[in-house]
This record gives structure tokens, sequence and C-alpha cells, in this order.
């Protein structure tokens, strides 16, 4: 860590994205030249061009040098690279932006000036969105056995009745408590850091976000999303999970793994069986209706019945092959 203490420290995992860490670079280039910041670019063991590219723009465009690349020895995932940047740096703020994003003009500023505002607030996050401007959903209620079922489930009689379970919330315009928001871009207090500890660099990928939020909020921070902090997400960055997903393809196993490490640790054994069995009878439910009409297709994606299992008799082990994590 360096002596230095920064009031911003903007963490950047990469993992085989050179061009897309060159062009969210670009688009906080200037915002960051007039912030007490330092920008850390951490490439989690790209094996490819990475290394050299963001070198060369670190170079060629970081005349105060606010910009440092680290390189990992192996790729850790979303948590771990994470770590390893929040590690190497002393702020009083950390924002973890995907590679991903295009941050807009003030977006910086304005998550700043929310959390000097909230000084409860440990967590702040950015309104994500297309390039069209159109708003993604990026706010959040917490997992449960129930968001799971209806998930799987997808009839909108049951979505109505069991509302305040659905995950994803409506977009809004104004400032307003969650608990938990996208870790695409998300500004947190190093107070709560100091509170909680690191993200759990178990998750390889996905729930991280949940988990840490859940924590966070344990030890009273609240979690609160800016509408005013406009970040372009472009979705199309190391994970083909959602790509997976649409075509209900077999989604990777860090995602199940992640999937039954966040539920044992927030709801307990009986709570994972429980979202588990929820999810089965939801994506029956699903199924049934699949048979039943031409016009309707569930979301189940190939292999889930039986992936949805994963680690479920050890539900805090990791399997770590490179190879399933590409």
């Amino acid at each position: 860590m360096t002596n230095n203490r920064f009031e911003l420290a903007i963490i950047i995992v990469n993992y085989k994205t050179p061009k897309m860490v060159i062009d969210v670079l670009n688009s906080i280039k200037l915002d960051v030249a007039n912030i007490d910041a330092q920008v850390l670019i951490v490439d989690n063991d790209s094996q490819d061009d990475s290394v050299t590219r963001i070198n060369e723009w670190i170079t060629s465009e970081d005349k105060k040098k606010k910009f440092r690349l680290i390189e990992s020895s192996h790729n850790s995932g979303f948590s771990g690279g994470n770590n390893i940047g929040i590690n190497a740096v002393d702020a009083d703020y950390y924002l973890l932006l995907n590679s991903d994003t295009i941050v807009q003009s003030g977006a910086l500023e304005s998550l700043l000036e929310t959390a000097k505002e909230n000084n409860d607030a440990g967590l702040v996050g950015a309104r994500l969105e297309w390039p069209d401007g159109q708003p993604q959903e990026s706010c959040f209620h917490f997992h449960t056995p129930v968001s799971e079922f209806l998930k799987a489930a997808s009839v909108g009689l049951f979505s109505r009745l069991l509302a305040p379970y659905i995950v994803a919330r409506p977009v809004v315009d104004h400032v307003e408590s969650y608990q938990w928001v996208s870790f695409a871009c998300v500004l947190i207090r190093s107070q709560v850091i100091k509170d909680i500890g690191l993200l759990d660099d178990e998750f390889f990928m996905y729930f991280e976000d949940v988990e840490f939020s859940y924590r966070a909020q344990k030890a009273g921070w609240k979690v609160i999303y800016q509408p005013n902090a406009h970040v372009v997400h472009l979705r199309g960055g190391s994970s083909p999970l959602k790509s997976q997903a649409k075509l209900r393809k077999k989604l990777p196993r860090y995602f199940y793994e992640s999937r039954t490490r966040y539920f044992y640790l927030v709801y307990g054994y009986w709570g994972l069986i429980f979202a588990n069995i929820a999810w089965i009878l939801g994506a029956a439910i699903s199924g049934l209706r699949e048979k039943l009409s031409k016009h309707y297709q569930s979301n189940t994606a190939q292999g889930q019945w039986r992936d949805t299992w994963i680690n479920f008799t050890n539900p805090l082990k990791a399997y770590i092959h490179p190879k399933d994590y590409d």
C-alpha cells in the first residue's frame, strides 16, 4: 500500500478486455484530473495483450500520474481482483467500476457528493443505462427463497401478489435507499471496509455484491442510489452469463457455486434448501406452461435442474478450475 492517501480510488478489473478498459479510462480521464484520485487497473492474469495495451495508454495519456496497472499472477475473479486494488491504495472512498462501462461527465463528483451529504451511506450506486440513455435495472432487493420461486415460475399473478420479493426494483429518478445496487459502478466508503472487511473473494463472480451489501446493512450502513450519476453499462465484459442465460444455454459453474455460497451465508443451510425447493417448484410451473402453450418459453437454462445443487453438500467449498471460468 502506498503512503499517500487519496480522496477517491477507482478500481477497474480487467480480464481480456483491453479495448473496453481503455474506453472507460478515456471516459474518466478529464473528471479524474480534477479530483484527488488514483485509478488502479488490476489485470487478472489475462495472458493476452492487455498489459501491453493498457501500459501504452498510461504512458501516452497519464500526464498527472493518476493511473496505475497492477498485474495479478492469477485470475482471482471479480471479488479477488477488486480486493487486490483496494489493498494497494489508501483512500476515503473506493469506486468499483466494471471494464464494460462508460462514465458520463459529472458522475464521479455526483457519487462523491452524495456520500459526503449522507454520513450513513456506506455504498452509493449509479444510474446504469444503455448507450441510447435508456435505464438498466441497477437497484435491488435481496435474493430470497421466494424470489427464486418467482424468477423460475415467471408468472405475472405470482409476481403481483409477491411484488416486495421481486429482486429488481423499478427505476426511479430520485435518490433512494435499496438493499443492494449493482457493483458495475458502486462507491464504497472506506469505513465500511474497516467495519466488515473486503469483498468475499470465495465468490469468483456473481452474488458477491449482494452478500457484501447484506453485511454492510447488518453493520448499520445504508445503500443509496444516485440517479444523477449516469454510467453507460455495455454488458459485454468478462462473463458470458447474461448472453448464455438469454439463449437458455448452460450457465458457468461459478454462477451456481456463488449462488449456493450466498444462500448458505445469508440464510443458513435450511435457507439454501428452501431456495432450491422454491426454484424447483417455480421451474416446474414454468415447464408445465411451456408444454401447454406454443407461445410461452420457460427461462430455465440447460442443465439448471442439476446445476442448482452444485456444492449443496459443502456450500463453502469452491471448485476453482480456470478452464471453467473463461
